[in-house]
């Protein structure tokens, strides 16, 4: 059989196989899930780790949750030079940017977005809110918060006291992508 005639995940795995014939100590991959489905990531994913653990693995990739899902070091580059350099958790807990929670509740007739936003703006830390979504008795808002401070107590008391039916209430954690744009988006 002729390695053309193999799937995507299996050309992968030949190219990876080859690479790995002489024993090196460093393996470069390039996009390496690129075209292959949920399972063969997985597979590939884990094997990556695995290989991480006894050689260096370069991993060049545009996919960020890969890179979280699959690095223990991460460099950002930016038009040739390193813009940033550590672990996934150091990368994103030196994010310089607010952090997001986000609401869902059940909204009655005669409820505006307007009223939630009049007293949400009460809470000091809140720096900006924003309906998502607005339609079939739910309201879905994201609430941009200062980095450090958790809100998320004050929120919900509020919603108590106003007697609003809360359905959701979640912090959304920092992510590479949100560090690459920063990063990337500075240094243009």
């Amino acid at each position: 059989m002729d390695i053309g005639q193999l799937s995507k995940g299996y050309r992968q795995r030949v190219g990876l196989a080859q690479a790995m014939i002489h024993d090196p100590k460093i393996l470069i991959m390039d996009e390496p899930t690129s075209g292959l489905d949920p399972n063969q990531i997985v597979e590939i994913r884990n094997l990556i780790r695995q290989l991480g653990k006894e050689k260096t693995v370069i991993l060049s990739t545009h996919i960020l949750p890969e890179v979280e899902a699959s690095c223990n070091r991460v460099l950002i580059i930016s038009k040739g030079k390193i813009v940033a350099d550590g672990t996934p958790a150091e990368l994103q807990s030196g994010f310089q940017g607010s952090e997001r929670v986000f609401v869902e509740l059940e909204t009655p007739d005669n409820f505006s977005f307007e009223m939630i936003q009049i007293r949400l703006n009460t809470i000091p830390a809140i720096k900006q809110i924003t309906l998502r979504d607005n339609c079939n008795g739910l309201m879905r808002i994201k609430i941009e918060v200062e980095k450090g401070i958790d809100t998320r107590k004050q929120i919900f008391q509020l919603f108590v006291d106003n007697k609003w039916n809360l359905l959701e209430l979640h912090r959304e954690q920092t992510s590479l992508e949100d560090v690459f744009h920063q990063l990337t988006l500075e240094a243009a």
